[in-house]
């Protein structure tokens, strides 16, 4: 039985159980009465609660195993394994023929990652129950934990083949489908199954996905147009839609989709971030600007919608906002490499040297290793003369790109620069050996050894040979 809150003949155990917690007084419930107690709180995680109504429901029916199955399965959610196994013996040897008694026994296992026993113990349970749909769907995620994703799939299906409203088991066979690769199979068994459900609207979203993965977006467009039919307050199928008309180029079309999403539900980001991408295709500026700050609005953790206010800005040349706004997000989530990476660049366009450094240094700090974050930072350590740091930062990046053209010259100025000349040979004699037509960067970077009679002398002779 479920409680509806609305219906006061569904819901008067749990009201009178509530009404009992509240006054310490101890009133008296048939067993089934406790089992959906207990099953309500379970379905709606309030676990203490739950661990209370099995309390006091053992405490008048200490015999029912139902109840005992839901202590059981408490005990198995608090990690408590060994009390759930002595708990489960006793009950085996009450009653063997009790599927969920396999069941839990193949929760424990699961929890220890013995996934073969689990599936061997829910086989066997398999042959006990009537309600074959629930025991292969938990077949179906114990070959999940595995990695096993055609055996998944299998008992997905088969679990779809009970209970076609399933759509749990649906979007699980689709996962396994797009874990393999398989977007030609998911197509082919989605219309099988379409061919018995023909306004599933959850089905027709899933071949417009594997359309839209395939790149086949007309046909992505057509499923979508289906699932709206199915169901015309599907907010998925309009967002995919609108995803798929901006891919055709039609921005217009795309907008008036996402604008249906905002009319059906609370406005979401991701809709106002599509809206202003659309609009920033449509040259609408104005409007596009509009919609990306909608987006931070509905949603300040979304980095995408800060990168595209920042990026808004940068590419109009327009720093002092730019930066107005990166800023803005990092104080938000300052571990954010994107966010770090568009502060170095925009200080470094404004020639604010010291802070671009900062934010290079953060880039790489946080895992960015790309060779031009650590080439765009020694230049900025050149130009604020810390010549011995941007060594560091080069023999840093040398573990990464060791063997670096662009590295190997850098190394080679900054050596003669410090006066360290056999090094400095050292490393020019290595960047001319990789490619000694990149001689530019010492030009540009190092005019004075560019200059050096040595220098000059080891460059014509590799050029010549």
């Amino acid at each position: 039985m479920k409680f509806n809150q609305e219906h006061e003949e569904d819901n008067f155990p749990l009201t009178r159980f509530e009404s009992m917690l509240k006054t310490n007084d101890v009133l008296f419930f048939d067993s089934d009465d406790f089992e959906n107690i207990v099953n309500h709180y379970l379905e709606n995680g309030k676990i203490a609660l739950a661990k209370k109504a099995v309390k006091l429901g053992l405490d008048q029916h200490p015999s029912s195993s139902n109840l005992k199955l839901f202590k059981i399965e408490i005990l198995i959610f608090e990690n408590k394994l060994e009390e759930a196994d002595r708990l489960l013996a006793e009950l085996y040897e009450l009653e063997p023929q009790n599927e969920e008694v396999y069941i839990q026994k193949a929760n424990i296992y699961s929890k220890q990652d013995d996934h073969p026993k689990a599936i061997e113990l829910l086989e066997t349970a398999l042959e006990l129950t009537d309600a074959d749909a629930d025991i292969y769907s938990l077949i179906g995620m114990e070959y999940l934990f595995m990695d096993d994703f055609q055996n998944a799939k299998f008992n997905f299906m088969k679990c779809l083949e009970v209970d076609e409203d399933d759509y749990s088991a649906l979007y699980n066979v689709i996962y396994c489908f797009d874990f393999l690769e398989q977007h030609e199979e998911a197509i082919d068994y989605l219309n099988m199954f379409l061919d018995k459900n023909p306004y599933c609207e959850v089905a027709w979203h899933q071949v417009g996905k594997q359309y839209f993965d395939l790149k086949k977006y007309k046909k992505a467009l057509a499923a979508y147009d289906f699932a709206i039919i199915s169901d015309d307050t599907f907010i998925g199928a309009y967002f995919e839609k609108g995803k798929v008309l901006e891919k055709l180029g039609r921005y217009n079309e795309a907008i008036e989709n996402y604008q249906i999403t905002l009319g059906l539900d609370d406005p979401t980001s991701f809709a106002y971030l599509r809206m202003g991408k659309c609009y920033q295709k449509l040259h609408c500026d104005d409007l596009a600007i509009t919609y990306f700050l909608k987006t931070v609005k509905e949603d300040p953790l979304l980095d995408k919608g800060w990168i595209a206010i920042t990026d808004y800005y940068t590419k109009k040349m327009d720093y002092q906002n730019a930066l107005y706004y990166i800023n803005k997000a990092i104080n938000i989530d300052g571990d954010n490499v994107l966010y770090w990476k568009r502060y170095a660049k925009i200080n470094n366009r404004l020639k604010f040297y010291e802070e671009a450094e900062r934010g290079y240094s953060k880039t790489l700090e946080l895992g960015n290793y790309e060779l031009d974050t650590w080439l765009t930072r020694c230049d900025i350590l050149i130009n604020l003369g810390e010549l011995e740091a941007a060594v560091i930062n080069l023999f840093e990046a040398i573990e990464f790109y060791s063997d670096s053209v662009q590295i190997e010259f850098r190394l080679a100025g900054l050596y003669f620069t410090l006066g360290q000349d056999d090094k400095g040979h050292f490393h020019l004699e290595n960047a001319l050996r990789l490619e000694p037509d990149y001689d530019i960067i010492l030009e540009e970077l190092f005019p004075f050894v560019y200059a050096k009679r040595s220098v000059v002398q080891k460059i014509k002779k590799a050029k010549k040979s």
